[in-house]
């Protein structure tokens, strides 16, 4: 029974920041603004976000033509000690859509080698 119906406080797993990343592994032309309408962010915390990534090596871009195309740096080693020596790669990995994979939607995905678990 929930005692503190009250005083809840709303809450995620995961961060602007993973959120932004996931959506720009997932399509590196991308543009910003859809971004932002995905995260429920400003186009300006997004760019503000983009920018973090950039800075910390987790993301490159280029320009094509009048639109920015992303690279996400997948070897890239995630900042906070709890998950030293876990890649970008593995966090991707992990937020993957089961539906977007080969596999079965309703089937666990496929651990990789050399992947950290």
């Amino acid at each position: 029974m929930d005692t503190n119906t009250g005083s809840h406080r709303p809450w995620t797993f995961l961060t602007s920041h993973a959120r932004v990343l996931s959506l720009i592994a997932r399509d590196p032309g991308i543009r910003l603004r859809d971004v932002a309408a995905v995260c429920q962010l400003t186009e300006r915390a997004v760019q503000t976000i983009v920018a973090d990534l950039e800075a910390d090596g987790y993301l490159t871009h280029s320009r094509e033509g009048r639109r920015n195309r992303y690279q996400v740096t997948p070897h890239t080693q995630l900042r906070h000690p709890a998950e030293a020596g876990r890649t970008v790669a593995a966090l991707l990995q992990l937020l993957e859509d089961p539906a977007t994979t080969d596999g079965e939607p309703d089937q666990p995905p496929e651990r990789h080698a050399g992947l950290d678990s």
